[in-house]
């Protein structure tokens, strides 16, 4: 595969560029002055550990002045660069939130948070409850009536404890047990999936000690048992080192002779500009969601103020002890931003690349740099568009070219591949690629149970959900939208449609925050409109659609903690009005939290929607039957969100592209010529027709 780094290329010339933007993410240099002003707070013997410090939004209204004059080349508004930071009092369950002005040098709000508030794992945090699970004696004495071979290792996998009202005020993990093969202890890419143990320490953060040692039911019920010696089943490796290659397989290379068609500029230390046909943006990277998208325009005209995934949930479907409280939240919880891979040259994105670095932050509040974190690469996606003229055998195409702006996230077992994809038509897609290795636990020889599926001997993956939400801040030719649904119904028979074939496509228009859904029977499609600006040519309300697809809504009840943690999770769209700050459809802080802190409980404000700033939370998801092909590692399972115009253009925008030809493709075998037999009419000198066949 041929791949290539791009290099460094600016748009602006030699044209002076702003050292930050109001939008740009924090530097180094800036996470390392608020933890300073936070730490200066309290006396020098108090450990802080910080979890989060990450760029305060500036208030919408401040932003769009700035924006406006930007893109204008005016001269721009000062706006105060604010920093957002969440830590605790180490060994301890205080929680805090803090605001700090960079522009003043000052802590502008300090807030403790009260009961059941609970902040982010971060990454030393995770490896510590680890250390403590296995060292604890309890743990131990458990491990050793397994009789596990000499020099078998054993690990630890935390997981956020969740909730369900049971003695789950206190911050805790639950840790589930694995080994590596112990027939194979050199390799240390072991499938340690495949050995899942039947021990589960809970470890509290605040005592840094084990309060609690589960065990797990392996059987068909709610039964457990002490610890047994273990039967050890063959490993199932999933590295190419341990798998038998395809030896048929011949290079697909991705060349780019000319180079890459997008160009990136650089704002400051963290700041890009992402500009490729027509197409201009700003990506952004932070702690929680990762890539984030700002101020995105086609060809100048305004669509999308911000986009970005904004939450999701993994409910699973085993309902005992204490497999009922698994429910990752796994931005929330951790953070996108702080799981990213470090994509790889020719592994993670083919083609011309250019990678995007960040800077998090560590649980000292210093600067934690990650590398790669963010691929920018061209796709074909197939033929764009197509005419052939059957009466001539003369054909128009156009290949359909992607930009592709992707980002990989590790949540322990899992792999999610998030991209945001745009083309030459002017939309945009957003896509998830779920992979990785399934969760699993034991499970008894012969035991067949309805809330999971045998993988491997003695190991069951359950059957579980994976429902996301993606934040969208429209603003179409504008911040003043509306939304409606697009429906499609039958006429009624009548003399005007005898044959009761006639249908219409109406819309309705949606006037207040709430929850809707998606109806296939009528075809609904929501979209997204400004009824101030209208078609040059039908005189329709410019505006976007969105296809979502449908999926299965939250399957635990509507009185479960999981109902009501996910508060995304039971619609497919969730429409309010803009309020700074309501990022997060699941809440701020979704670490074992009770709900009542996010969109539906902002939609039930009933607030007017129509022709304002309004955000949209398009919900999409995955129900994930387990199947034995998903072990030991699984082929990715694809959901995407897509964007299209709709009345925006006065015709197909990809027109300009040019056409698809050998001498720019350079493919290495040609088509048939594709020539239908035909008859044309030619009117004559007396205005008669004259058939003549083109056979």
């Amino acid at each position: 595969m041929s791949t290539e780094q791009v290099p460094f290329r600016s748009t602006l010339g030699q044209a002076k560029r702003p050292s930050s933007h109001p939008l740009s993410p924090l530097t180094s240099s800036e996470i390392t002055n608020a933890s300073s002003l936070v730490q200066k707070l309290w006396p020098s013997n108090i450990d802080l550990q910080f979890k989060i410090l990450t760029l305060q939004e500036p208030e919408k209204t401040q932003v769009l002045p700035y924006l406006n004059a930007e893109h204008r080349g005016a001269k721009t508004p000062t706006i105060e660069r604010k920093v957002f930071v969440c830590y605790y009092i180490r060994k301890t369950d205080k929680v805090h939130e803090a605001i700090v002005n960079l522009s003043r040098q000052v802590v502008e709000s300090n807030l403790r948070l009260g009961p059941h508030v609970h902040g982010p794992g971060d990454a030393e945090e995770i490896i510590l409850v680890e250390k403590i699970a296995l060292e604890d004696e309890r743990v131990k004495a458990e491990i050793a009536k397994l009789n596990l071979p000499q020099g078998t290792v054993v690990l630890s996998d935390p997981w956020n404890y969740g909730s369900d009202g049971i003695n789950d005020t206190r911050r805790m993990y639950q840790c589930f047990l694995y080994m590596r093969d112990p027939h194979d202890l050199s390799n240390l890419e072991s499938n340690y999936y495949a050995f899942p143990l039947s021990i589960s320490p809970v470890v509290d953060t605040a005592e840094r000690k084990v309060v609690r040692v589960d065990f797990l039911p392996t059987g068909d019920d709610h039964t457990i048992k002490d610890p047994q010696p273990f039967h050890i089943p063959p490993p199932n490796e999933y590295t190419p080192e341990h798998c038998q290659l395809r030896t048929d397989l011949k290079p697909l290379n991705v060349v780019q002779p000319d180079g890459a068609s997008f160009q990136v500029t650089q704002v400051g230390e963290n700041g890009r500009i992402v500009e490729w046909q027509k197409w201009f943006f700003r990506v952004g990277f932070n702690h929680r969601e990762g890539m984030v998208l700002h101020d995105v325009r086609y060809d100048s005209r305004n669509l999308f103020y911000r986009m970005s995934l904004s939450d999701m949930v993994i409910p699973y479907a085993d309902p005992r002890h204490p497999f009922h409280k698994k429910a990752a939240f796994d931005l929330g919880d951790v953070g996108a931003g702080l799981m990213a891979n470090n994509l790889k040259l020719g592994c993670d994105c083919l083609g011309s690349i250019y990678y995007l670095n960040a800077v998090l932050n560590n649980d000292k509040g210093l600067p934690w740099p990650l590398d790669n974190v963010v691929c920018i690469h061209e796709q074909d996606a197939g033929i764009g568009w197509k005419h052939t003229n059957y009466r001539t055998g003369s054909a128009a195409i156009v290949r359909n070219r992607e930009l592709v702006v992707q980002s990989i996230i590790t949540v322990a077992n899992y792999e999610y591949i998030l991209a945001f994809i745009f083309n030459q038509a002017g939309e945009v897609k957003y896509e998830i690629r779920a992979t990785g290795i399934v969760s699993t636990q034991p499970i008894e020889d012969g035991v067949e149970v309805p809330w999971g599926t045998v993988v491997h001997p003695g190991v069951l993956a359950a059957h579980h959900q994976h429902i996301f939400s993606l934040r969208v801040d429209p603003a179409i030719d504008g911040h003043n939208n509306r939304l409606v649904y697009e429906e499609a119904h039958p006429m009624p028979r009548s003399e005007f449609n005898p044959h009761g074939i006639g249908y219409t496509i109406n819309d309705t228009l949606v006037d207040q925050s709430g929850g809707l859904d998606l109806n296939a029977d009528n075809n609904r499609v929501f979209k997204i409109q400004n009824t101030s600006v209208r078609n040059p040519v039908n005189g329709k309300p410019v505006g976007y659609k969105i296809h979502a697809p449908p999926f299965q809504k939250m399957l635990a009840d509507s009185n479960s903690f999981h109902y009501k943690r996910a508060e995304f999770a039971d619609h497919n769209l969730y429409v309010t009005r803009y309020h700074d700050d309501e990022l997060y459809a699941g809440g701020k802080y979704t670490n074992q939290s009770r709900g009542g802190t996010g969109v539906r409980a902002w939609a039930d404000r009933k607030e007017n929607v129509k022709d304002t700033d309004l955000v949209l939370f398009v919900q999409f998801g995955l129900q994930h039957s387990t199947r034995i092909e998903d072990f030991p590692v699984m082929p990715c399972e694809i959901t995407q969100v897509s964007f299209k115009p709709v009345n925006f253009f006065d015709k197909n925008p990809a027109l300009d592209v040019p056409p698809s030809s050998q001498a720019f493709n350079r493919s290495t075998l040609l088509s048939e010529e594709h020539h239908q037999p035909s008859v044309e009419a030619k009117v004559g000198e007396k205005g008669d027709l004259c058939c003549l066949s083109k056979l």
